[in-house]
């Protein structure tokens, strides 16, 4: 999809809800909004998209999608505990059985070898350096190497700078659907009671080696322990606010944003469409975290190809919309910028270097 073409299906959206005499408007917005996400350093900090996640997964051209859609990069995660979990009647994703030893570091490298082909193969850069994110606006579409569960490292922290070396990994999420050596998750009982010291070991190695550190699926106590132990900000890549959440919510309150925000982090928000049933609904989730957290540290996290219920950013060509909501919600240029990717690069910035 072409700018023109981008313009055009955000110009028809835009029609179809300010008809009239407010087109003109509409129209206005619609340039806006392209010329936000054009040529600008935007970021998804938690994606699947492309089909990596499995050997027999369909692809799909995410590259092509990204391009289309003014999508800079997307920090592209591996799913590190997939053999010890399944979807269960009850609609969520539990722990199922112990892995055997060496299972899910095996797995994860051979997950990590998709990613890169996926790249190679459609044709995205890998960023490993601050230079290469400054770089990726006018370079086309690129990617992080992340991890979703530090499962892999089934306690031996060397393996953190293993794959930093071998596989370009920039982002590693320390959880995800099982309570690892690590720590504990928002989606099952406790077992740790926290950030284990494995856990904190792995922070301050991350912080050491220039690798993000992702707390989402983390618990709160999880999180605070890793605040008080992290040199750099840190990043819960894709959640959403709530007043208070429920026992096995992904969710989280203000409270656990704040925490992660006095890192000097960012929180990202994601499009599931059983919390936000429209684009515009998702803009106004993003309105409410800066109200507590601030403009400084709100970004995006699709989830793509990840989530359990349908998305309301199911592609990123669909991804100009967002800016068309951010800015109608009230956001000046600089401001959403921030939330689409700023505050993720000064993030990256920090930590890699």
């Amino acid at each position: 999809m072409t700018a023109f073409d981008r313009r055009r299906l955000l110009a028809a959206a835009a029609a179809l809800a300010a008809p009239g005499v407010m087109r003109s408007r509409a129209a206005q917005a619609v340039e806006a909004a392209d010329a936000l996400v054009t040529g600008r350093l935007t970021v998804d900090m938690h994606s699947r998209g492309g089909g990596f996640i499995r050997e027999d997964t369909i692809p799909d051209p995410v590259v092509d999608a990204m391009r289309a859609g003014g999508m800079a990069i997307a920090c592209l995660a591996i799913v590190a505990d997939i053999p010890a979990t399944k979807v269960l009647p009850d609609h969520r994703i539990h722990p199922v059985r112990d892995p055997d030893p060496g299972e899910l570091y095996t797995w994860s490298k051979a997950s990590f070898a998709r990613v890169l082909r996926l790249a190679q193969g459609q044709g995205a850069r890998v960023i490993g350096s601050t230079a290469d994110l400054r770089a990726a606006p006018a370079g086309g579409p690129a990617v992080i190497v992340a991890a979703e569960g530090a499962d892999f490292l089934e306690g031996q922290i060397e393996r953190i700078d293993e794959v930093r070396r071998q596989f370009g990994l920039r982002h590693l999420q320390l959880v995800h659907y099982r309570p690892n050596e690590l720590g504990d998750i928002q989606t099952e009982a406790p077992v740790h009671n926290g950030l284990t010291d494995f856990g904190v070991e792995a922070v301050r190695s991350c912080n050491r080696l220039g690798v993000v550190v992702d707390v989402a699926h983390a618990t709160f106590d999880v999180v605070k322990r890793a605040a008080a132990a992290t040199s750099r900000p840190l990043i819960l890549s894709h959640t959403s606010l709530t007043p208070v959440p429920g026992r096995y919510s992904r969710e989280i309150s203000p409270d656990h944003a704040r925490v992660v925000a006095q890192t000097g982090g960012v929180i990202g928000v994601w499009p599931p469409s059983s919390i936000f049933p429209t684009i515009d609904a998702m803009a106004e989730g993003m309105a409410r975290l800066v109200d507590i957290v601030g403009i400084d540290h709100v970004g995006l996290g699709s989830d793509m190809r990840g989530l359990l219920s349908p998305s309301v950013l199911p592609s990123y060509r669909a991804f100009p919309l967002l800016a068309q909501a951010l800015l109608a919600r009230g956001f000046s240029v600089e401001d959403a910028g921030k939330i689409l990717g700023g505050n993720y690069a000064r993030v990256f910035t920090a930590t890699v270097g």
